[in-house]
């Protein structure tokens, strides 16, 4: 396999981080040709020194100087802001990209690879909840592949490899349940920042960790597999396994099921997108069916974590409505993790939310950047102050 270049857009989060390493652990096969950050510039200098990457970009401007100044004496090409984010999407200078910045953020460099014939490894769900149908027809027309690198979508993506057209009856995501499993709202009522963020079983981001816990993760899986698989939402269940060890499954027309297991490590899936079509061997460490365990399964309590209810809600609706869903919730994230709204008061933020934003059946581009922001600003006014 000739060596592939990749470019990680959010290079400085748990995902990039964790792709670096995997980088590292394989450099005849892959190399970091263009790291992305937003602000955290002293750790994107420290990757671009180790990595030395064609071109690196820092989303805040006012960090721009700083880090020019830290990679003078290299041939690392600095660019800032929004907009060059888009101008690296759309250069040649790698041959994969990792879309791994969190959030909407993502959105429009990966439309541009998408547009640049770039092959995408996708860990930002985000980027399907809100343009899931322009974004995978854009991958259709161009016949660009979208791998995914979320566990439970690259769990899904393995079951398929091989099957061709058989036809699937339905997939099932696997969750946590996150930190706060088998609680109530009255537990849920005093939940603090810190607490929420204690995965019991990955390493993750704050943001997506808060999701996790509120299980609005698995609702945004839900919408991202719908556009991924080509599924319909009654297609689409989830169920609740906490020891993460069966990280989805497939069940086929025949009845017959079949799972993607290992232990909790998202390095597996980030090296199996990098690496598609081969497998590449790893000293990650292996489950041990000979020790003692229980794989085990239940519903989700949909009544006390109403975030998975809603976001249903906007799958089956579709429209701008998972747009708007996106929206508030990241601003509600936002909010919570600054302990500036309790943890309940995400989920009526993003419903208060959705009922608010003018509902558009087949929103276009524009339209959806509309929404968001119209969502975005409503869910902000929500805030106590």
């Amino acid at each position: 396999m000739a060596q592939k270049r990749i470019a990680i857009f959010g290079s400085t989060g748990s995902i990039g981080t964790q792709a670096l390493e995997v980088i590292a652990a394989h450099p005849d096969l892959f190399s970091a040709s263009i790291l992305t950050a937003q602000s955290n510039n002293e750790l994107l200098v420290k990757q671009a020194l180790q990595y030395l990457p064609v071109c690196v970009v820092i989303g805040d401007e006012k960090k721009y100087k700083t880090v020019k100044s830290a990679l003078s004496n290299t041939k690392i090409k600095v660019l800032t802001g929004e907009q060059a984010l888009e101008e690296a999407a759309a250069s040649d200078d790698y041959d994969m990209m990792l879309a791994s910045i969190v959030g909407y953020a993502g959105l429009k460099p990966t439309l541009r690879a998408l547009e640049n014939n770039k092959p995408i490894a996708l860990a930002n769900k985000e980027t399907l909840v809100v343009a899931g149908e322009i974004v995978m027809r854009k991958a259709y027309e161009k016949k660009i592949p979208v791998i995914p690198v979320d566990s439970e979508h690259s769990a899904i993506f393995q079951c398929l490899v091989g099957e061709g057209r058989n036809k699937i009856d339905k997939i099932i995501l696997t969750a946590s349940g996150g930190p706060f499993l088998g609680k109530k709202p009255n537990f849920l009522v005093n939940v603090k920042r810190d607490h929420a963020l204690q995965h019991p079983n990955w390493s993750m981001g704050a943001k997506i960790s808060i999701d996790s816990a509120t299980l609005m993760n698995k609702g945004l899986e839900m919408i991202e597999a719908k556009w991924l698989f080509n599924l319909t939402p009654d297609q689409i269940q989830v169920v609740i396994h906490p020891q993460s060890i069966i990280h989805s499954m497939v069940q086929f027309a025949d009845g017959s099921i079949k799972a993607q297991m290992g232990l909790p490590d998202m390095k597996l899936p980030i090296q199996y997108a990098l690496g598609f079509p081969q497998r590449i061997a790893n000293d990650l460490p292996r489950y041990d069916f000979k020790k003692p365990g229980t794989l085990s399964f239940e519903e989700p309590d949909l009544r006390t974590f109403r975030n998975l209810s809603l976001a249903m809600e906007a799958l089956n609706k579709g429209g701008n409505l998972p747009c708007i869903l996106n929206a508030a919730n990241e601003i509600a994230v936002f909010a919570f993790l600054r302990n500036r709204i309790g943890f309940l008061d995400i989920t009526e933020m993003v419903e208060r939310t959705m009922n608010k934003i003018k509902f558009i059946e087949k929103p276009t581009l524009e339209e959806l950047f509309e929404s968001d922001g119209e969502a975005r600003n409503f869910a902000a006014t929500l805030i106590e102050m």
